[in-house]
């Protein structure tokens, strides 16, 4: 990796997670690239692009999709992007968490290959108080960091309890996470205690390790090998969940950058670990989650 590239991806990441204005992003990329037009060129590459990647399309055969569902939970409306497999009968539910920049075509798709693996996939919009995702990227990372966090885990703890006692459901939940929802699904570890089956979660910040005794599901937990960001909370809590005894998997991809499984940032997107990331993912998602109501 070339200097310029590794510290295109240091600005755009401090950007995208400090909520940096969008004219100081051009600017250091103009610094750091020479030109507006080269700065253009770089965080274009950087951004998501959602036509870039599709890998399930709504309409392939065995899967069902329900565009938008109400979910009430917590006494808050949540929309949702519901996709089902086909012939599967009473299959597990996996809640998908979107990362910072809310329910996006991107993570659509990832419901979509969740459901393709067997699984009723449900994507909520947490921000369907806010009006639902915007289409402006900076604007929905804005109304993000504006969100409540214990409320929003509160309402994320509710749908977890409701899809546990779905009638069409085998009465085990789990919950995957990208980014900021990757920070989630371990909040919801530490809150929803044996109601939540299994977790997944993505480079996503993690709690004060002293929170770790809360934990009752088995988690796996995919980190980046240059995201020194996440990599300083997430060791320490990986040690104290191990300390405490509860079942974790953790990864660590060498010389990959934060957000390695979105296929629509041509820049820090790598195929190689977010293959092996998956097939773990699915495999833990089947070992976890696959018995059948007795």
């Amino acid at each position: 990796m070339t200097d310029l590239r590794r510290r295109a991806i240091e600005i755009y990441d401090a950007f995208t997670h400090e909520h940096r204005d969008r004219r100081a992003l051009l600017r250091e990329m103009a610094a750091l690239a020479g030109s507006v037009a080269a700065a253009e060129t770089l965080i274009a590459g950087l951004a998501a692009s959602p036509a870039a990647a599709q890998q399930v399309p709504e309409d392939a055969p065995g899967i069902e999709v329900a565009a938008r569902t109400v979910l009430v939970g917590n006494g808050v409306k949540t929309q949702a992007y519901s996709v089902g497999p086909k012939g599967v009968v009473h299959p597990a539910t996996v809640i998908v968490i979107h990362e910072n920049c809310g329910l996006t075509p991107h993570i659509k798709d990832v419901a979509r290959r969740i459901a393709f693996a067997g699984f009723h996939a449900v994507a909520l919009d947490l921000l369907s108080a806010a009006g639902g995702t915007p289409a402006d990227e900076d604007k929905a990372r804005e109304l993000i960091g504006a969100l409540d966090l214990a409320s929003t885990t509160a309402t994320v703890v509710a749908a977890v309890r409701q899809f546990k006692a779905l009638p069409k459901g085998n009465g085990k939940v789990g919950i995957i996470g990208f980014c900021w929802g990757g920070a989630m699904v371990n909040r919801v570890a530490v809150s929803a205690g044996q109601d939540l089956s299994a977790g997944v979660a993505y480079y996503g910040p993690a709690p004060d390790p002293s929170e770790a005794g809360k934990v009752q599901a088995p988690l796996m937990l995919h980190y980046a090998g240059n995201d020194a960001r996440v990599a300083q909370t997430g060791a320490p809590w990986v040690a104290a969940l191990k300390a405490a005894g509860k079942p974790v998997e953790a990864f660590t991809y060498p010389g990959v950058e934060h957000a390695f499984n979105n296929d629509t940032s041509a820049e820090r997107y790598n195929a190689a670990a977010a293959k092996l990331a998956w097939d773990r993912t699915i495999g833990f998602f089947h070992k976890r989650l696959d018995a059948r109501r007795g």
